[in-house]
């Protein structure tokens, strides 16, 4: 009797064992290659306008789940070496937006499509219809790629209070001449006239993302894509979410 409980109680076990091991594990939905930045550099600030409604559509943007800042591992690491060097100037620095899904932007294009006058905070000069046209949104988008990031610098613990007229209104940025997303020629990286601050304020954040292997693109000064980055020919379409 004793044995043949035994063998019934066997039997069971691995019955159990097999089902187990047929449930499907939980897998984080990051694809391979991809990590949060706060988990490679958690003192970098995280400001992702697309997220809520202080961005230039002034709702949030499709794809955006969560205020969260994702990269390709790679693109993470160099901008926490790039923070490394800021911290030892007693700065920061501030991502606006990382990662950005190919839904997120066709969200962006299909909102210029429907028309309507020059906004004065985010494109002064330029009606919304023409945004694609003048090069200030795109159809296609090196963000979603995921090594491409759009970044600026604070000072740690000690806001400089500054208010740019166009682009967003980043209360503890240093001076740049332009808020993020400003759609206008100033906002060129190396647009002339500049104050003598914004200038020095933009060589200081070019310089230090260069020397990490981050390439600037010129008609916007806090925008940034790792040189030799792992998909520079494939877009992903993975929502932005918390976990």
């Amino acid at each position: 009797m004793n044995r043949a409980r035994q063998a019934i109680q066997r039997v069971g076990f691995c019955a159990l064992t097999l089902a187990t091991s047929a449930l499907p594990a939980h897998a984080d939905p990051l694809p391979a290659g991809f990590v949060r930045l706060a988990d490679i550099a958690p003192s970098i600030r995280q400001d992702i306008r697309y997220a809520g409604s202080d961005n230039f559509l002034h709702r949030r943007v499709n794809g955006y789940d969560a205020p969260v800042c994702i990269l390709t591992l790679q693109a993470a690491q160099a901008l926490a070496g790039v923070q490394k060097t800021m911290t030892a100037k007693g700065l920061t620095l501030v991502v606006f937006d990382c990662y950005r899904p190919a839904r997120a932007v066709a969200d962006m294009g299909e909102w210029t499509q429907e028309g309507g006058p020059p906004d004065r905070q985010w494109y002064p000069k330029v009606r919304r219809g023409d945004l694609i046209a003048k090069g200030y949104v795109g159809e296609l988008s090196t963000h979603s790629r995921g090594s491409t990031v759009d970044v600026a610098v604070a000072r740690a613990g000690d806001p400089s209070v500054s208010r740019p007229a166009c682009g967003a209104v980043d209360a503890d940025t240093l001076d740049f001449g332009t808020g993020f997303d400003c759609f206008d020629p100033t906002s060129k990286t190396a647009h002339r006239p500049l104050g003598n601050e914004a200038a020095a304020d933009r060589k200081l954040l070019v310089d230090a993302m260069r020397g990490a292997g981050f390439k600037n693109y010129a008609r916007e000064w806090w925008h940034f894509t790792l040189g030799h980055e792992p998909f520079p020919s494939r877009r992903f379409d993975f929502p932005v979410s918390a976990n």
